[in-house]
């Protein structure tokens, strides 16, 4: 993950932003207090309280850690999509598609690695997903082919910036 850059949108980046400062100045001197308070209890050895402060503390470690290591390798969409041709689809656009053999139309949002939302309205679908790789850097009008377990085609309908 170090190597490669993840690319954010600008509500993703203020997502983990807010998580990442809850973790830090609320949960983790939470768990601190908790910790103390378990220790004055005496024998650690059977302190089920003790336990979970810990076990809870390694996850708030673990999260601080994953978060800090996204947002030191991220980029926002904004930087990705520089010099991209503007026709094209790309991070943060509105895309609206037809799957061909139904002729269903379905309207996502295409995000980057992180903040994709399947049950957002629209849902938001990264653009590492099958979908988002067949729908960035295509334009509207074109068909493309869908690289999934089961292979289909969909149709580009509009594509729209914000």
């Amino acid at each position: 993950m170090a190597d490669k850059k993840i690319i954010l949108t600008p509500e993703a980046r203020e997502t983990l932003v807010k998580e990442y400062r809850d973790l830090i100045d609320v949960q983790r001197p939470d768990v601190i207090d908790k910790l103390a308070l378990a220790r004055s209890q005496g024998d650690l050895s059977e302190n089920a309280d003790y336990d979970a402060a810990r076990d809870r503390q390694a996850q708030i470690e673990s999260r601080i850690s994953q978060i800090e290591q996204i947002l030191n390798n991220a980029v926002t969409a904004e930087e990705a999509s520089i010099g991209r041709d503007s026709k094209k689809i790309g991070i943060g656009d509105l895309v609206t598609f037809e799957e061909v053999a139904t002729g269903e139309t379905f309207t996502v949002r295409v995000v980057g690695q992180v903040g994709a939302d399947p049950f957002a309205v629209p849902p938001s679908i990264s653009n590492e997903s099958p979908i988002g790789l067949a729908l960035i850097g295509n334009e509207p009008g074109k068909t493309v082919w869908v690289e999934s377990a089961e292979r289909y085609e969909i149709r580009i309908v509009s594509a729209s910036r914000k």
